[in-house]
């Protein structure tokens, strides 16, 4: 996430042209199946002990980190199971916390999952009709996210909340980078930006969803 998480191209990794409509099909199909690992992480780490969770948690964004300086864990078979691994711990990770809210504030998580999905599907269309190119946001925007998500860890550690106005700009700054994410995909995605971009937008869709859930669960 230091950069748009792994927005630079792969000098190895195999860049053969691609139909914008076929590179599509194939990031939204990592995006829906990392999106299934989280929510079977979020199943299989429910009933977890808060420490062990949050330690999950912090593993899950060091995973991210790792991957935007390997290489190698941005394309290809290791690749996708480097995202799903992730998308695993992070489920867990968010697991207990996400179970609570479903028991004390079931309309809290429907409104976050709704918002969540009604802000991807009209940033993703956003940033395909978008005519300008937005990569040069990827890495200002990126950096903007990744100070705000430390930002909130130091913040749910020490003082155990997030405010809703950090919540807030986590959400815009996510939205704004899956703008960005399809913008690219439409502009100048090969088949090996296919895991890096669902990488990304899953990041985001994670971080929206986590913002929207604070927010609401605030009121």
């Amino acid at each position: 996430m230091s950069e748009h998480p792994y927005a630079r191209r792969v000098p190895w990794a195999p860049a053969r042209e691609i139909s914008t409509a076929a590179l599509l099909g194939q990031v939204l199909f990592l995006v829906a199946v990392a999106l299934g690992f989280a929510a079977m992480g979020g199943v299989l780490g429910r009933d977890l002990d808060p420490g062990t969770a949050r330690l999950l948690s912090f593993a899950g964004f060091g995973m991210l980190i790792v991957a935007a300086f390997v290489q190698r864990l941005r394309f290809g078979s290791l690749g996708m199971g480097w995202l799903f691994a992730t998308a695993l711990v992070i489920g867990m990770g968010i697991g207990p916390f996400l179970n609570t809210l479903i028991e004390v504030q079931p309309g809290a998580v429907q409104a976050a999952a709704g918002g969540t999905a009604l802000t991807v599907l009209a940033c993703g269309l956003g940033g395909f009709a978008l005519s300008r190119d937005l990569a040069p946001w990827m890495r200002p925007l990126s950096i903007a996210v990744l100070v705000l998500v430390v930002v909130s860890i130091v913040a749910v550690v020490f003082t155990s909340a997030l405010s809703p106005f950090l919540s807030l700009l986590i959400f815009g700054v996510s939205a704004l980078l899956i703008v960005v994410d399809f913008n690219y995909l439409r502009k100048h995605g090969t088949e090996a930006d296919a895991v890096w971009l669902a990488t990304g937008i899953f990041v985001s869709i994670i971080n929206i969803f986590l913002s929207l859930l604070n927010i609401f669960s605030s009121d």
